[in-house]
């Protein structure tokens, strides 16, 4: 597959499930750069928006295996990851998979489990694989995880790590749509006897796969690669910023990027693709000094400071 081709299939993904998600285009182009880029994507939006239906609307739109875990206060574990279970027949211990083992998981509000839950997706989500009682067990490849929290009820959460945060490539919302959308959503369900809309498969996991080989053969030239450096280190320095960018941080702009030119159908990467997806990559990866966060201080407004205040380079590569 080159990348004329995966352009192609990712605009057909995402045709797909517009059709059951009322959603803007630029927010499923941001949860795409997520699966190209290998990393996973934190919706965190009111109830009611959308975030459920479109995890499942993307794993069936994949042709990916799909699984919900319903994060609450009394989950453990290994509620998420498996145990081991005692086998009469044979008089041993097997080890029965959690829902953890599928290729898109939704981790719905993931905010309301206590942080020992919380950290038994850290593994997965970095490694791509779990250890439970020493044993080390391989997830499936590809795995992609898709986590919800809602913003507004605080009541019975329990606010996410820095280092469980910084585990999500992409942070992003769906929103309000606006009046001509939800109007849409109002005539769709008007159209079909069933609550819940159905979507297509389009691709396999050996499609998605491929598709997410196409992102590493794209091109970066140096100069971009010095900006995206300098974007990160920037954030370090910022007024208003205590802990800025990591270099994790770093390079997952660097992935986010080259995905985004993917989907724009380039084998290269222009400073354009950087900017498109800087803010739903860095802004949660930020942790404010004391006053910013009393002040209201947005960090997306940080992000967007930084880039103002850094040179554009130009792309010496044309196609």
């Amino acid at each position: 597959m080159d990348v004329t081709e995966a352009s192609e299939v990712t605009e057909e993904v995402i045709d797909e499930i517009l059709e059951a998600v009322i959603g803007n285009r630029e927010f499923m182009e941001t949860v795409m750069v997520g699966v190209l880029s290998r990393g996973h994507v934190l919706l965190e939006d009111v109830p009611g928006t959308g975030k459920t239906l479109t995890a499942s609307a993307l794993a069936t739109a994949l042709g990916l295996d799909f699984s919900r875990i319903q994060f609450t206060p009394d989950l453990l574990p290994a509620d998420v990851t498996g145990t081991h279970v005692f086998n009469e027949r044979d008089r041993s211990f097997e080890f029965s998979e959690g829902p953890i083992f599928a290729n898109v998981v939704l981790a719905d509000e993931i905010n309301r489990a206590p942080p020992k839950t919380q950290a038994a997706l850290l593994e997965a989500m970095q490694e791509r694989q779990v250890t439970v009682d020493g044993d080390t067990h391989d997830l499936p490849e590809p795995f992609f995880v898709i986590a919800t929290q809602n913003p507004v009820e605080q009541e019975g959460t329990f606010e996410l790590p820095e280092a469980q945060v910084d585990r999500f490539q992409i942070k992003s919302s769906l929103g309000y749509p606006e009046e001509e959308g939800e109007f849409e959503l109002l005539r769709r369900r008007a159209n079909r006897d069933v609550q819940t809309p159905s979507v297509g498969s389009m691709l396999d996991q050996e499609s998605v796969r491929e598709l997410r080989q196409v992102a590493e053969m794209v091109h970066t030239d140096e100069d971009v690669l010095q900006y995206i450096a300098k974007v990160g280190r920037a954030t370090r320095n910022h007024p208003n910023v205590d802990v800025g960018v990591s270099p994790r941080g770093t390079q997952k702009l660097f992935e986010s990027a080259r995905a985004h030119a993917v989907i724009d159908g380039r084998d290269f990467v222009r400073p354009n693709d950087v900017k498109r997806v800087v803010e739903p990559v860095l802004a949660h990866r930020l942790v404010l000094k004391p006053e910013a966060t009393i002040e209201g201080v947005e960090r997306r407004s940080i992000v967007r400071d930084v880039m103002d205040q850094i040179p554009v380079p130009t792309v010496k590569i044309e196609n």
